[in-house]
């Protein structure tokens, strides 16, 4: 297999495999360039776990109306459709 995009690649091991598995040129490159590629969001805790000022203050955060009148629970579905 052709090796030139080695000077823009980061890991070309990585590169290489996930071509093999399909991957486009760009999203292989992306993926190989990442500085921590195996590292996933989400990883908050459930919001089970939440305090009501915690939940108030992340509904503050992304601009959730009306947020001052909710309770614990209506924060929680506020958030989750938000």
């Amino acid at each position: 297999m052709s090796r030139d995009h080695s000077k823009s690649v980061k890991n070309d091991d990585q590169y290489e495999a996930l071509r093999e598995e399909g991957a486009s040129k760009e999203k292989a490159a992306r993926i190989a360039n990442a500085d921590n590629p195996g590292k996933k969001g989400g990883k908050s805790d459930p919001y089970e776990d939440w305090t009501h000022e915690e939940l108030y203050e992340k509904a503050q955060e992304v601009g959730i109306e009306d947020r001052s009148k909710m309770n614990k629970a209506q924060l929680k579905r506020a958030l989750r459709s938000h």
